[in-house]
């Protein structure tokens, strides 16, 4: 009767991991057919009237009490005017001055020998031909992104090769189709699941190979993307969030008035929850492979038992991370605002703050749900496969790194911690060293 049972479960595990694979298949062909519908095609509207040039210089003088017309205060006022050394356009290595005045508080404080970007106004006055722009930061981002992939490099190998090519072909999506797409008025949700999709597999199956963890991982980020999706786009509708939070925002409604505001909210909302749900669902299927190395005879209940107790601990980590995260970036909001007169609650339900509470409550919902759904489908699909066919441990998962071999040390019942591992023999002449 137990090899029959035994027969028929392992029938039922085979169909599981069929359906599982076949529905991933699925969606990849889906996500395929979403690409070919939504590509970009004809020529993209026009944004803005970008007239200007931009040239790059350092500043060598400034001469502040300067008498400057201000077109905002309707008449003369004291101003900082800056001599620069242009480094590239028509008048490269000539000097050329700009003025800094009062009402210009977008202007950040400048020092003799900083590198900055101006924009240049060929067709007007020579008082005016030129203002400030941006600093020039090509050189320190340059260095920083060398050291992030040579950190990457050493410490993930073949693996962090791997992870880096994924990243650069997820921007890739990013860059060449949701903007295009989105441009053309595209509707914008489905561009981002067709693009948050395409990123997912890119990611996962690159970094970690394409193998059964990978495809239960990604099964998870697509269950929880999708569940993303659909509480983004209540919310939305419950709060009443217009999309028009910011100037940017603003900007387009005049410049490109056929977007979908909103719909852009909602696809940045579900494109963002993305880099944190990999994370998680990878982490969760390597903690119960982990646990079937050292343990052959854990049943999925088991299994999805103590890897929940593992993934409650990581999305404890990844909420506060995800919402800091988030409050981090609208601190100047907060200040601007804990500067009037408004109460708290006035402040916690205008649209500028409540688009950022909206999108760190839905991702870290998102976040939370995908920890079940990835472990018990984890549990379900793994507890039967055989220890050849089991995920190599590549130290993602939160047995760090550890190589468990099953030694089952008394005979007691399936899915007893009785069964755990005990020490490794020591080796001749050697000591003993602890298992944990």
């Amino acid at each position: 009767m137990s090899l029959i049972s035994r027969r028929v479960g392992l029938q039922v595990h085979d169909r599981i991991r069929s359906g599982l694979t076949i529905a991933v298949a699925m969606v990849g062909a889906l996500t395929v057919l979403g690409l070919i519908l939504l590509w970009p095609k004809g020529e993209a509207p026009e944004i803005a009237d970008q007239p200007n040039d931009y040239v790059d210089g350092t500043i060598v003088d400034a001469t502040p009490n300067n008498d400057c017309t201000d077109i905002e205060a309707g008449g003369p006022s004291r101003c900082v005017t800056y001599d620069v050394l242009l480094s590239d356009g028509a008048q490269k290595g000539e000097e050329v001055s700009f003025s800094v005045r009062p009402t210009q508080t977008e202007i950040p404080d400048l020092d003799v020998g900083d590198k900055i970007v101006l924009r240049h106004f060929p067709d007007s006055p020579a008082e005016f031909r030129y203002g400030f722009s941006d600093f020039q930061r090509s050189t320190p981002l340059v260095w920083l992104l060398v050291g992030f992939v040579a950190v990457v490099l050493v410490f993930g190998r073949v693996q962090g090769l791997r992870a880096l090519a994924g990243l650069g072909l997820s921007l890739l999506v990013l860059v060449m189709f949701v903007v295009p797409a989105l441009l053309r008025d595209s509707p914008a949700i489905p561009v981002a699941l067709v693009a948050t999709a395409a990123v997912a597999f890119l990611a996962i199956y690159l970094a970690h190979g394409v193998n059964i963890s990978s495809t239960i991982a990604l099964a998870g980020s697509l269950v929880s993307l999708a569940v993303t999706c659909g509480l983004a786009i209540v919310a939305a509708a419950a709060t009443q969030l217009s999309g028009l939070a910011n100037e940017d925002a603003q900007t387009l409604r005049v410049t490109a008035d056929a977007l979908d505001l909103r719909g852009l909210l909602l696809a940045g909302i579900v494109i963002g929850a993305l880099g944190v749900l990999d994370d998680v669902t990878v982490s969760q299927v390597s903690t119960v492979a982990a646990l079937r190395r050292a343990n052959m005879r854990l049943g999925p209940r088991a299994l999805y038992s103590e890897a929940t107790k593992v993934g409650r601990d990581h999305v404890a980590s990844a909420v506060n991370t995800l919402v800091l995260a988030y409050a981090g970036a609208s601190l100047p909001l907060l200040l601007f605002y804990a500067q009037g007169s408004q109460p708290l609650g006035r402040m916690l339900t205008g649209e500028p703050v409540a688009v950022e509470i909206v999108r760190m409550l839905v991702g870290s919902i998102g976040l939370v749900l995908s920890v079940p759904v990835t472990t018990a489908l984890a549990a379900v699909v793994l507890h039967r496969t055989k220890t050849e066919r089991l995920p190599a441990d590549d130290g993602h998962g939160h047995d760090h790194g550890q190589r468990y071999r099953p030694k089952v040390t008394a005979p007691t019942a399936p899915g007893t911690w009785a069964q755990w591992p005990g020490p490794e023999p020591p080796a001749p002449g050697g000591t003993t060293e602890p298992w944990f």
